[in-house]
Order: structure tokens, then sequence, then C-alpha cells
């Protein structure tokens, strides 16, 4: 399997300062600051790439778990909301949310739903986030 290779670069104080992320693949480059992350500034930061890579990994987990089954997938869309609270002293994420929608052939719900429940748990990014507390799923079958 591939290894895969991002890397970031800050200059200054924590509050003050900024910084920019890249992908090694060239798809991303970006910069980021104490505002993007914790406030409204402009750019991006760590827990809206890890969204990103939630709700991607999510969707083609999904995808993949409902094929295996036998089912005849159209799409599956994700949004991954991933929320950064302050636990002590430290800011942690503590919460997301995966809000997923999917056109699939001839699956009833409860077999959507289990099978929904299965990719949330075995997707390798839901696996590396096992620390958060909770990530939630609302999965709708849409036809």
């Amino acid at each position: 399997m591939p290894t895969r290779k991002a890397d970031a670069r800050w200059e200054g104080s924590l509050k003050e300062g900024h910084g920019t992320m890249n992908v090694a693949s060239g798809a991303y480059e970006g910069p980021y600051s104490f505002q993007s992350r914790f406030e409204e500034g402009d750019g991006t930061n760590p827990e809206e790439l890890i969204a990103g890579a939630h709700a991607g990994c999510f969707s083609m987990a999904l995808s993949a778990d409902l094929g295996r089954a036998g089912y005849t997938v159209g799409h599956v869309e994700t949004t991954a909301t991933v929320h950064l609270d302050m636990s002590g002293a430290a800011p942690t994420i503590a919460t997301i949310d995966l809000d997923s929608s999917a056109s699939v052939e001839g699956i009833d719900e409860d077999e959507f739903q289990r099978i929904a429940a299965e990719a949330k748990q075995n997707c390798p990014v839901s696996r590396a986030l096992a620390a958060v507390p909770t990530i939630n799923l609302q999965a709708k079958l849409v036809n």
C-alpha cells in the first residue's frame, strides 16, 4: 500500500503567526492561521482537512461495502463536520458528524443502515480517529 505525505510550516507566535499546509500530490496548498483555526479567519485548518479526509474515506468505504454486498451504487455524498471544543486546557476534537446520502438500487432501509454503520466503524480514517469520543452518522437512502 502506498504512503501519503503532507507538510506544514508555521512562522511566528501562535496568535500573530501564520502557516502553509501542502499535500505531496500538489492537489492542495493553502494558508492557515490562529484565526482560521479558532475563529472565522481566511484559510483552512487541520480540522477542516480531517473533515475532508473523513468524508472522502467514508463515502468510498460505504460504496465498497454496498458493492461487496451485491448492490449497485449510483452515488454516495458525505459531509463531515468536525467539532473542536475545549477539553480542560486543550482544544480537542470532541465530535464528528457524518451526514451521508446514497443512491442504491434494490436495498431496503434496514440493510442500508446496517452497512452504513459498518462502513463508519471500518473506514481507515474512522479507525485512525478512534480517540474522538463521538462519531455520529446520519445516513439517508435516496433514490
